[in-house]
């Protein structure tokens, strides 16, 4: 049959032939989607919010740091459009939890919600386009 009577199949088999970085990266990168979505949709203030906050904040400097070894997607020379992402994720992270500390709640949500649409959604949904590992993990 050709590909038009196949269903898509999600499979971890690419996943689990990538490198250890991308693994890491990816498992993260889920770990702090699922917590994000948590922490939005959860009463802020609370201690409850600052230990996940904090949780939330270590996951994404892991795959801020695991995406500098990531090295697919070649744009400029071995880089990639991730890596100043990463960048800028490592330099608002502690910038986002001083607003907190210093009260400055809506600039502590404007930062950690851009991280989390920017540097989670909207970056995570490029890794689903054709050819990507990611695209093939969830069609098969």
């Amino acid at each position: 049959p050709g590909a038009r009577g196949r269903r898509a199949e999600m499979t971890l088999a690419p996943l689990l032939a990538a490198s250890p970085a991308i693994q890491l990266h990816t498992a993260t990168a889920l770990a702090a989607f699922a917590l994000g979505l948590v922490q939005l949709a959860g009463p802020k203030g609370r201690a409850a919010h600052r230990v996940l906050g904090w949780i939330w904040v270590g996951l994404m400097a892991v795959v801020a740091v695991t995406a500098f070894f990531i090295h697919e997607l070649r744009v400029w020379g071995d880089r990639s459009p991730i890596h100043p992402l990463a960048v800028l994720v490592l330099v608002s992270l502690p910038l986002a939890v001083v607003a907190a500390r210093r009260h400055d709640v809506q600039r502590h949500r404007r930062v950690m919600l851009g991280r989390f649409l920017g540097a989670l959604l909207i970056a995570g949904a490029f890794t689903l386009g054709p050819g990507r590992l990611m695209h093939a993990v969830v069609f098969g």
